[in-house]
């Protein structure tokens, strides 16, 4: 729960409230928040246990995508990104895409120029496009 919270920031906290609440409220005031804590967690693991006994198997199939989520959290964008640029290989070992294809070398075409308009010849123009 306190994951990104670390020490520094507790005590800073305490400090905070040393100085608002006063030294003969503070003790009381951190023990209602304990027990309020204490509460809201055991409010949120009872919900989550009757939703898995009502629910049955379908409740991990609902918790799955969560989870994934959860992987994510130790995703750093910047180094995906400059793996990917900077990488030679990508991880592709055949040279193409992950599933093995590789597409076709592009075939040279000729060009072709636009018709010229004279001078003074308006574009045409196509007004449901527009």
């Amino acid at each position: 729960m306190f994951d990104s919270i670390g020490w520094a920031e507790i005590l800073v906290l305490g400090v905070a409230g040393l100085f608002i609440l006063g030294p003969e409220r503070l003790p009381t005031a951190a023990a209602w928040l304990g027990r309020n804590l204490r509460k809201l967690r055991e409010f949120a693991s009872g919900a989550r246990d009757q939703l898995r006994n009502e629910m049955g198997p379908e409740f991990d199939d609902l918790r799955k995508p969560l989870q994934d989520l959860q992987q994510l959290r130790g995703f750093d964008p910047k180094r995906a990104v400059a793996r990917h640029l900077f990488d030679d290989d990508n991880g592709y070992t055949n040279g193409g895409k992950p599933n093995g294809y590789t597409p076709p070398p592009p075939s040279p075409s000729p060009a072709v120029d636009p018709p010229a308009l004279s001078a003074g010849e308006k574009p045409p123009i196509d007004p449901d496009a527009t």
